[in-house]
């Protein structure tokens, strides 16, 4: 199964549009997961024309969106969160730590704008960054393999 990851899109109050490569990088994605700050629906109806859509609310969001999700693919347990719960921004150990309490083996955030891949042993931390207002020089989404195991790898945006 191949999951596109996006955060943070942030339109139309930051960014006015998504950048045309998010698109041509998730047209062969199986589903996309939006870790908040949408920010607008009709980002969500753009990414549901490509594939099926989980999404989570952001601290800048107003839709009627859960603030985490838990998903199965292939006996890996995923849990989705925006990130803005965790303080210091980004901290890495409570992130893991929440991580941990939801049970899962791949923890996916956001807020932070600042992609990493950060492999703790006992829980893979992700954050795809963002594809429109980043915060360190690169603007970037992220996809996932699994199949026996997961791959994730992260993308820069053009």
């Amino acid at each position: 199964m191949l999951i596109g990851v996006i955060s943070d899109t942030h339109l139309y109050d930051r960014a006015n549009e998504l950048p045309k490569s998010v698109f041509d990088e998730f047209s062969n994605v199986d589903l996309i997961i939006h870790c908040g700050d949408i920010t607008d629906k009709e980002i969500l109806d753009l990414l549901k024309d490509l594939a099926n859509v989980v999404a989570v609310r952001g601290n800048m969001d107003y839709l009627n969106l859960p603030r985490k999700e838990i998903l199965e693919v292939n006996d890996i347990k995923m849990g989705v969160i925006h990130g803005d719960v965790v303080y210091p921004r980004g901290d890495r150990l409570k992130l893991r730590l929440l991580g941990k309490e939801m049970g899962v083996d791949v923890l996916i955030s956001g807020h932070t704008h600042t992609p990493f891949i950060d492999d703790c042993k006992d829980i893979l931390l992700l954050n795809p960054g963002s594809p429109t207002v980043p915060r360190c020089p690169l603007k970037s989404i992220m996809k996932l393999s699994i199949e026996d195991k997961l791959e994730a790898k992260l993308i820069p945006i053009e």
